[in-house]
């Protein structure tokens, strides 16, 4: 079975196309729940969703070999299930809330599965997860960005193999395969050893990543948007200069261009930029072991030119000693300090009344907002920059010490379900949501105090909807028309340009299956080295540039780098023929 599995998506990855944008609508809208089960199944990996040919009949008003009946189990079990803690001002208690409750209330009445939440930083989640399996403590069900984590572990033991789990029980995931496609809940399948250790969740909104610039400081400069790198140099310095025009007493405040610790991120449109844009699949892959683009080519000029904005007064000084669990950065936005920034494309629009634009607003405003610009030109003149992929998200998996994997299925299979995304996503009308009357969009608004426990500690709920991130209503349709409106307290005008502008000239990357590169886990803290790297080379001065980043970057590639690069290439060309995938 598992050969078949593995001719099925080698079939299926070799024949992928990346010339399209790739949709933004769910592939489907599917709400059947699981059927009565009669039988014991042994299905393969196909894009036929229904079950095999029966096996073994059980009589109708008794319970399936896995305990089920009519879809439910007869006895009460019992799953943990991770959940991110963003410890947010004014939120509610992560792991006990109103929308945990109706999760646990779902699950109960649909699957007598009782749920139980764990949950783990945000901000520290690799650490988290780190620790919580080395312990053997991890949840049943635990996600995680970090694929390199989840390979560590299941190659001493640690993950359940999900493929024959998934080959056994098809049936009752048949909303899972609607909604991933065999091309995500196979995306991680080995495609020598047949080993599937995660499931990769999707993407709806494909957006990345915007530069955003206060135009209510550009007004009063009488300066345009720029367009260019040489434009919005000019502007950060006509901001530092006329500091005293644009926050009076508070002058010595002033931050031209905020960037983070995690250089690699926050400048990533900026590093794209000075990449080639005809750069192929297999270039790309092969130098891109995590996506802060750290080894591509192109990556060293973009950071030279942030040293020199660095040494020019234009970049926040003290960014490099700030790490990503304060809220320093933020604080220094709304208090109206920052010019510009580069950041996820919907950043000034999270969180409601506390949101950037929201909060600059109520202190300065309507006109006082960052709106999206784009303004690093690649070599062609345009804006090449990388979205998302469908694919790419929070990876799901079981740990070993998991004993109830077949009720975890059934938590997948609540969690793809459309109508579960939706509410989580937008609740009941009233409390989190209103209808606009001229268009009919779903409008996100914060709750009253009366519904305080109905507050999203992560947009949209995405910490809950743990294979879906971003809007997914049951109608594709009313999706696309209610994307803008589905942040609350921000003009909807201003998210539309938002995701126009990170859309413009957007290439989706590829997403090659290779099986796993054993280099990866390998590595030496090569996050740290990377990280460390990028902040001594935008801070060193001009003329240390050259000496700093390059020995950065001849520690991290003999720290493992250089090893995931190798095999990274030998896994592409025994797996395709070309440099593209087609």
């Amino acid at each position: 079975m598992k050969k078949k599995v593995l001719a099925v998506v080698l079939a299926a990855a070799m024949t992928i196309s990346l010339a399209a944008c790739g949709s933004s609508e769910p592939a489907s809208t599917s709400t059947d729940q699981p059927a009565a089960s009669t039988t014991t199944t042994d299905t393969a990996a196909s894009t036929d969703t229904s079950a095999s040919t029966d096996t073994t009949t059980v009589a109708a008003d008794e319970p399936d070999a896995r305990g089920l009946l009519n879809g439910k189990f007869v006895d009460t079990r019992h799953i943990t299930v991770e959940l991110y803690d963003r410890n947010v001002d004014g939120g509610t208690e992560a792991g006990n809330n109103a929308w945990t409750q109706w999760i646990q209330q779902q699950m109960l009445d649909r699957y007598n599965v009782e749920v139980e939440f764990v949950t783990v930083s945000r901000w520290q989640e690799s650490d988290d997860i780190n620790n919580l399996l080395a312990s053997q403590t991890a949840p049943d069900i635990c996600y995680t960005y970090n694929y390199g984590a989840i390979q560590t572990y299941a190659n001493m033991g640690g993950v359940i193999d999900l493929a024959p789990l998934l080959e056994e029980n098809k049936d009752l995931v048949p909303s899972m395969f609607d909604w991933l496609g065999d091309e995500l809940v196979y995306q991680d399948l080995d495609p020598s050893a047949g080993t599937l250790w995660a499931i990769e969740g999707k993407r709806n909104e494909i957006c990345r990543i915007n530069t955003f610039i206060r135009k209510d400081w550009l007004d009063k400069l009488g300066l345009a948007e720029p367009t260019t790198k040489a434009e919005f140099e000019n502007v950060l310095i006509a901001f530092r200069d006329n500091a005293d025009t644009l926050l009076g007493a508070d002058a010595s405040k002033m931050v031209p261009y905020s960037i983070s610790y995690d250089v690699g991120w926050r400048a990533a449109t900026l590093i794209e930029s000075f990449m080639d844009p005809n750069i192929t699949d297999k270039e790309y892959y092969v130098n891109g072991y995590d996506d802060r683009k750290f080894t591509e080519n192109g990556t060293k000029e973009a950071i030279r030119l942030l040293n020199k904005w660095y040494n020019d007064g234009l970049i926040w000084k003290d960014f490099a000693v700030h790490t990503g669990d304060d809220t320093t950065e933020d604080d220094m936005i709304k208090a109206g300090f920052v010019g510009a920034f580069t950041h996820n494309y919907d950043y000034p629009f999270r969180n409601g009344k506390d949101s950037i634009n929201a909060t600059l607003a109520a202190q300065y405003g309507d006109d006082a907002k960052f709106v999206a610009i784009n303004c690093f030109e690649d070599k062609n003149g345009n804006y090449t920059k990388y979205s998302y992929s469908n694919s790419g998200d929070r990876k799901t998996f079981f740990p070993a010490t998991n004993d109830e994997p077949i009720a975890s299925l059934l938590y997948l299979e609540f969690m793809s379900q459309p109508e579960t995304v939706e509410y989580l996503q937008i609740g009941d009308e009233g409390v989190i949501h209103t209808v606009d009357a001229a268009t009919g969009a779903i409008v996100i608004q914060a709750p009253d105090d009366a519904h305080h426990d109905w507050f999203q500690n992560s947009g949209k709920n995405i910490d809950m909807t743990i294979n879906c991130n971003g809007l997914r209503l049951t109608d594709p349709a009313l999706t696309t028309l209610s994307l803008a409106f589905s942040y609350s307290d921000v003009d909807p005008a201003d998210v539309q340009h938002a995701i126009e502008v990170a859309m413009k000239d957007a290439k989706v990357p590829a997403t090659p299956s290779v099986g796993d590169i054993a280099a990866e886990t390998e590595g030496t803290d090569l996050a740290g080295k990377r990280d460390q790297t990028y902040d001594k080379a935008v801070t060193a001065s001009v003329a240390d540039f050259d000496s700093v980043w390059d020995a950065g970057m001849a520690e991290y590639l003999a720290a493992g780098g250089q090893a995931i690069i190798d095999e990274r290439a030998a896994a592409w060309d025994a797996t395709y023929s070309s440099d593209m995938l087609k």
